[in-house]
């Protein structure tokens, strides 16, 4: 058989990832899967709900074209052409809502990736890869990792120099975690009166170079 040509596998690639969103987003499982799902620019536009990663620019990334193509198509880690990312590659940042929380306010943190080379490459975004930290000094309050729950795996291609940040916040509840506390209502509460706390991120295998800090009044 022809060996395809690389714009082949680039729409194949498409394909395939288009689809394990709509599965991801069928499945549900609660927040950890929602922040799998599309990686959108820090900038979106207000009116588009087309979940397509956008570009730096905010216009939508082309969409997978039609292809009268039979036979399997490729699994997304195994890109021809493209390599995985490394260290090197990517600079991993924690992204807060705001950066001061009156009482009451819940903070919304999200994960931002830039592909810092001057190549496309490939990782796992999956929530089995994510983890973000809050802590205040020493003390570690709240891990993403202690109440997850149905993780999973999600292969995507960063574009050279460009930045993505995951499309739907986490929340925290401003309260401690513990895997053994999950089901409880009366969680200890953060002690707010403008005490500062640090938000750590890691993603893939990579983590961010310094946590982000919030304000709790």
């Amino acid at each position: 058989m022809p060996r395809q040509s690389a714009a082949v596998y680039r729409r194949r690639r498409l394909v395939v990832t288009l689809l394990l969103v709509l599965v991801l987003a069928a499945v549900g499982g609660g927040v950890w899967l929602a922040i799998a799902q599309p990686w959108a620019d820090p900038a979106p536009t207000a009116t588009s709900s087309d979940p397509t990663p956008t570009s730096d620019a905010g216009t939508p990334t082309p969409s997978a074209e039609p292809t009268a193509d039979a036979g399997p198509s490729p699994d997304p880690s195994e890109t021809p052409g493209i390599v995985a990312c490394t260290a090197a590659d990517v600079a991993v940042a924690a992204v807060t809502d705001a950066d001061t929380y009156p009482a009451g306010v819940l903070p919304q943190l999200s994960i931002s990736l830039t592909n810092t080379s001057a190549k496309d490459c490939t990782m796992n975004v999956g929530s089995k890869t994510q983890k973000l930290t809050v802590t205040s000094g020493t003390d570690v309050w709240w891990r993403s990792t202690d109440c997850q729950s149905e993780a999973s795996d999600m292969i995507v291609t960063l574009e050279a120099g460009k930045s993505v940040t995951s499309a739907t916040p986490v929340v925290w509840d401003r309260t401690r975690s513990t895997p053994k506390t999950c089901d409880e209502k009366n969680r200890p509460r953060a002690p707010g009166g403008g005490a500062s706390y640090h938000i750590a991120v890691s993603i893939g295998g990579f983590e961010s170079e310094k946590a982000k800090q919030i304000i709790l009044r």
